[in-house]
């Protein structure tokens, strides 16, 4: 493999969690009275830490969210996740493999350290994944599109931007790994590729991934 480190994205990269997330949150925002479609949390936040969520509605309407909106948003996605959360197809026999191949991988993701926890003991994931090779937004303290996540991770995995490849389903992760210096690849599965533009290749299939990172 070219690569000495694969990065990974976790929600709708490791975990199937988008479609869940971001209809909770649609219909949250909605019931603050910020009409929000399923589509339009896809376009707007999908990747992104909630402080997004915050600015932009700030920035739209001059008005501030409830106080315990983060608590109550995680609430509600963590309740929906122990009833449907699912891992992605494929993704525990390309863990699997990297493992036996003995290369190195992480997780970056805009999401917290419990919503990534909660989400890997939800599907069997957490098997993969230490402490050692977990990083969220929280570590840095902006989220994607900066390429601060990547860059942490990559600096405390001991390996050189350059040598990195991410694995991305959104707009603003595509672009902070750019924004780091990386390579990144695309997962279409439910994201048009040209709103990945930048990526080195993109799968529709993670059964694909292994075969692009030779």
């Amino acid at each position: 493999m070219r690569y000495e480190l694969v990065v990974f994205d976790n929600d709708g990269v490791l975990v199937d969690s988008e479609p869940i997330s971001n209809t909770i949150l649609a219909g949250y925002l909605t019931e603050l009275g910020h009409p929000t479609s399923y589509e339009d949390s896809l376009r707007d936040y999908m990747g992104a830490a909630v402080h997004r969520v915050h600015d932009l509605i700030g920035e739209r309407t001059g008005q501030r969210l409830p106080l315990d909106f983060d608590k109550t948003l995680h609430a509600r996605v963590f309740a929906a996740f122990a009833r449907e959360l699912e891992a992605v197809a494929g993704i525990a026999d390309v863990l699997k493999q990297l493992v036996e191949d003995k290369v190195p991988y992480c997780v970056a993701s805009s999401g917290s350290h419990e919503r990534i926890r909660v989400g890997h003991r939800t599907t069997g994931l957490d098997a993969w994944f230490r402490d050692e090779n977990i990083f969220s937004a929280e570590d840095v303290g902006r989220g994607k599109p900066a390429p601060d996540l990547f860059l942490h991770a990559a600096a405390r995995m001991g390996v050189a931007p350059e040598r990195c490849v991410v694995v991305e389903d959104s707009r603003l992760g595509v672009q902070a790994a750019i924004a780091a210096g990386m390579d990144v690849y695309g997962f279409t599965a439910m994201t048009p590729k040209e709103r990945l533009a930048g990526a080195r290749g993109y799968f529709d299939d993670m059964g694909e991934l292994l075969g692009l990172l030779e």
